[in-house]
């Protein structure tokens, strides 16, 4: 269960079929409100217009022996005293009118018939609903109707059978009887069969449509889900097999999983890159590393069998360069490992008036101090590393200047050698390349002081780059921002 409910499509599915059931269950509610709300509407209508109709008969003056009264409806009519003084002949049983009587008393079979002594008893009940009418309380005159129905719900048994029923109950203001009551009822059985059958609809209806909203979900995110379901086996294979030449699926749309399969390529890009450029680092360096490390290893044999022989001088300069390349292959591992440089202040022009003592056939020239934060023994490296270049392939002349340039300090080494042709600029930041292969490593050294020189520009937000000097050799200028 844990396992199931992990995944993505199954609690897309989950998700989307609990909105519709909270939807479905809302909406259902207030269907089955309206419904019921508009059949007691039209119950409470049909008892109104029923109790009108009889009291239009009383407001007329008919006898309550002469009532035209629905066999099969509730009715009954109340005087002022609460009596009941007629009702519907099927009337057995009733409750929520407010009287539970169902058989008219004794005052309905002297005022039934309509003889004159019951007129003049009627004339003394119309002299007391003068008295009332007289009050001002919203009292009806004789022969209207009240204009307002009150409501209640309640049961009634006609003939032996028994309902629920909205009542309507209608006043009417007589000549003779003063004010009379008149209770009529509506079946609720429409009003209770709808509701029931609608919900019974609903509890079958609503369960299969989440079932379908549950399927087209599960159908819809594994169709949508496939290309990362793709993109995950490739990568697992990919991880197994170590072969970072293959590339996870790509689909064909413009959509999120798209967009994470074209960056993941570009990831496995830029890994490959990375892997082959360190590959070929690790290649190079091994290279570069076994000349000293050999001829070192011969002269030392050479001296144990005939130290007549012993070449020191040789000895010593194969000794320090292996020195000096584990010194640069081990800054190269520390800035690919991303390593800070630090937050000093370091004067450019003073560095640079430090890195050319000793150096013959080097100038200098500063505007005054420039001053940049970073690592004071990288930085020196750097200028170290360009002015060996530049040495290596001047004629004569060595030329640094250092300067400011808006935001930026600039520090320019040029020489007046050959130069570097457009298409090597570039190339020649690269590590272990040397353009003229066919100098001996002595005098060329191992490829690695430009590529140092640029990774250190870069670490502290700066750039290195080459280009023709006015006097016709290279060129190498240092950008980094202002402290």
């Amino acid at each position: 269960m844990r396992r199931l409910f992990g995944s993505v499509r199954a609690r897309a599915t989950l998700g989307a079929t609990l909105v519709v059931a909270v939807a479905l269950v809302a909406a259902g509610t207030a269907v089955l409100l309206s419904l019921r709300s508009n059949l007691m509407d039209q119950a409470g209508t049909q008892a109104e217009r029923t109790a009108r109709n009889v009291a239009a008969q009383l407001a007329s003056g008919r006898s309550y022996g002469e009532l035209d009264l629905d066999d099969d409806t509730p009715i009954q009519v109340v005087d002022d005293n609460g009596t009941l003084v007629a009702a519907s002949s099927e009337l057995e049983r009733i409750s929520g009118t407010g009287t539970a009587a169902v058989t008219p008393g004794p005052a309905a079979g002297t005022t039934a018939p309509g003889t004159d002594d019951d007129d003049d008893d009627s004339g003394d009940d119309d002299g007391g609903g003068d008295d009332r009418r007289g009050d001002d309380d919203g009292s009806l005159e004789p022969g209207e109707i009240q204009e307002h129905a009150d409501f209640t719900d309640g049961s009634a048994t006609v003939d032996g059978e028994s309902h629920d029923y909205r009542f309507a109950a209608v006043e009417v203001e007589t000549e003779d009887r003063g004010t009379l009551t008149v209770h009529a009822g509506a079946s609720l059985d429409a009003e209770q069969s709808a509701v029931n059958t609608a919900t019974t609809v609903m509890l079958i209806g609503f369960p299969l449509l989440l079932g379908v909203v549950a399927g087209v979900t599960w159908l819809v995110t594994r169709r949508a889900l496939r290309p990362v379901e793709g993109i995950r086996r490739e990568m697992a294979t990919i991880t197994a097999s170590e072969d970072l030449a293959r590339r996870v699926p790509q689909p064909d749309t413009h959509d999120e999983v798209a967009r994470l399969a074209r960056t993941t390529n570009e990831t496995l890009a830029a890994l490959e890159s990375s892997v082959e450029r360190q590959r070929r680092f690790v290649a190079d360096a091994s290279h570069e590393l076994r000349s000293p490390i050999a001829s070192l290893r011969t002269q030392l044999e050479v001296a144990a069998a005939h130290p007549e022989l012993l070449d020191l001088g040789g000895a010593v300069e194969d000794t320090v360069r292996l020195q000096q390349l584990a010194a640069d292959l081990l800054l190269l591992a520390r800035l690919d490992a991303g390593e800070r440089p630090g937050d000093g202040r370091v004067d450019l022009a003073a560095l640079a008036g430090e890195a050319v003592e000793g150096r013959t056939g080097v100038t200098v020239t500063a505007e005054g101090p420039v001053e940049v934060t970073g690592s004071r023994a990288q930085l020196g490296r750097v200028l170290s590393n360009l002015l060996d270049n530049a040495r290596r392939h001047a004629r004569s002349a060595v030329t640094v200047t250092v300067r400011r340039d808006g935001d930026r300090a600039v520090v320019e080494v040029a020489d007046d050698g050959h130069g570097v042709a457009p298409a090597d600029r570039e190339r020649i930041f690269e590590r272990f390349v040397r353009l003229d292969e066919a100098r001996s490593r002595d005098d060329g050294g191992a490829g690695l002081g430009l590529a140092i020189a640029r990774d250190v520009a870069a670490r502290h937000g700066g750039t290195l780059t080459v280009r023709e000097a006015p006097a016709g050799g290279a060129l190498f200028a240092l950008r980094l921002p202002l402290a």
